[in-house]
């Protein structure tokens, strides 16, 4: 496995090896990886020649209050890891490589974007967009992969990756999940055993919303309010915001459908955690 640092030395080295014929696949991550980074190093690794995993942590995407200095971070043990699933590249850009004194470039999706996380988090996707498209064309990856547990901001790439007319083709890997259901994600590591139960709130207060609509109910509002109530009777979670979407446009629904998509984003304690599940009839 080869290191960058360097993005003008990846850059070069990557147009290098496409001109040969290679293939590329990407996958961008902010480190500190569990088995959900690795099953989407898992779902491309047979499709490309040359398999390329980023970790930076972008503090584009942290608001001033936000968890950036604290981000966890062990980039040795990430570099076993990754080592072991046969990745080709792993690129380490320094926060100067990435963004030099006098940047002042911004990429910005402005429907998709500015509803639930985008909302909750103001500036938080231009952040995304911006080193995503970066990092695009530093790696000139043919296919990148992306988790679903982030569902929104898969759907901003994907969107931005369509309107741009960028030559990638994004794909999407199911949510890991931790036994009893969490899902996995990197700010797990800030709860207490008692906050890790609580946070169980979020899956299983969707479980619930799902099991309603198996039961026939179509309502959106009446799934958003069974979610809400199932949380707020959590101690340690404090609701951010609960949505019942359309699975692509993200808009909320009133009259709910197979596929339509259930959100949710709360606190357990201080840290803010993300979910999600389709609506499905088995």
């Amino acid at each position: 496995m080869r290191v960058f640092e360097s993005p003008q030395e990846l850059q070069q080295y990557i147009t290098e090896e496409k001109r040969k014929g290679k293939t590329v696949g990407f996958v961008p991550t902010m480190g500190f990886l569990h088995e959900g980074h690795l099953s989407l190093l898992r779902a491309v690794r047979p499709d490309v020649d040359i398999l390329v995993m980023s970790i930076f942590v972008n503090p584009l995407q942290f608001a001033p209050s936000e968890d950036l200095k604290t981000y966890p971070r062990d980039i040795a043990k990430d570099q076993a890891m990754v080592e072991k699933e046969g990745v080709d590249i792993l690129f380490l850009p320094s926060d100067e490589s990435m963004y030099p004194s006098g940047y002042s470039t911004y990429v910005g999706e402005i429907e998709l974007s500015q509803r639930w996380c985008g909302k909750s988090r103001p500036g938080h996707f231009r952040g995304v967009t911006t080193v995503v498209l970066k990092l695009f064309n530093i790696v000139q990856p043919d296919i990148s992969v992306f988790g679903e547990k982030d569902y929104q901001q898969a759907k901003v790439i994907a969107k931005m990756a369509s309107d741009l007319n960028l030559p990638v083709t994004i794909r999407t890997c199911p949510i890991v999940r931790e036994p009893d259901g969490l899902a996995m994600s990197s700010r797990n590591s800030y709860l207490t055993s008692e906050q890790r139960q609580a946070a169980l709130a979020l899956t299983n207060s969707l479980d619930y919303a799902i099991n309603e609509f198996r039961k026939g109910v179509r309502q959106g509002n009446y799934l958003i309010q069974a979610m809400c109530l199932y949380i707020q009777t959590q101690d340690n979670v404090k609701l951010d915001y609960v949505a019942c979407v359309d699975k692509d446009t993200l808009s909320p629904k009133e009259h709910v459908d197979v596929g339509d998509r259930l959100l949710v984003a709360a606190y357990v304690g201080e840290t803010r955690l993300i979910d999600n599940k389709p609506l499905t009839l088995e």
